[in-house]
């Protein structure tokens, strides 16, 4: 058997046990590699993952049973924490710098930069922007494709380019409960 073929017989191997384990269908280098121990690797609190395609530059403060889905792109160079019990979904950004006015400038103005922090028990929705210096409040949900340019406070719901509060979580009993305006 040729190296090809070994790859082959891997990647099938591989595949198949996904499938029954997990019913995935995934790319061969989220077969080859286990998320959890890239989170541990990153010094992610326990129980954390984070997907093998997704990027991390700096060194974000992350808690436990955190799930970085796949695509996402942490930028912790201006400084990034994330709470425990927090799901960043597939695509997310979460920026600490920007570079517009240095562009604008021709390079006159330095970048800009703003730590970012994500509070506990929080859901960035899927292809979600979160821009430097935001800060998003515990129990809070940024609804998917949104682009978050301002702190959003604790229990609330915010959606949109640019993201507003369309509702509130409240916690009863240990049950969330969502309230729309």
């Amino acid at each position: 058997m040729n190296w090809e073929q070994a790859i082959r017989e891997l990647y099938y191997s591989l595949k198949y046990h996904m499938r029954q384990k997990w019913d995935r269908v995934l790319p061969l280098d989220e077969l080859l590699f286990d998320r959890w121990e890239k989170a541990e690797y990153l010094h992610f609190g326990k129980g954390s993952s984070i997907y093998h395609n997704s990027y991390v530059y700096g060194k974000p403060k992350v808690g436990k049973y955190v799930w970085v889905g796949p695509f996402v792109i942490l930028d912790a160079g201006g400084g990034l924490t994330i709470g425990d019990y927090v799901s960043i979904s597939s695509g997310v950004h979460i920026y600490t710098h920007d570079s517009v006015k240095w562009a604008l400038s021709g390079g006159v103005e330095p970048y800009e930069s703003g730590a970012v922090d994500i509070g506990d028990c929080c859901h960035i929705g899927a292809n979600s922007v979160v821009a430097r210096g935001v800060k998003i409040g515990h129990h809070s949900v940024v609804g998917a494709a949104s682009f978050v340019r301002t702190s959003v406070e604790p229990y609330s719901i915010v959606s949109g380019v640019p993201a507003q509060m369309i509702g509130t979580v409240t916690i009863v009993n240990g049950r969330v409960q969502y309230a729309f305006k």
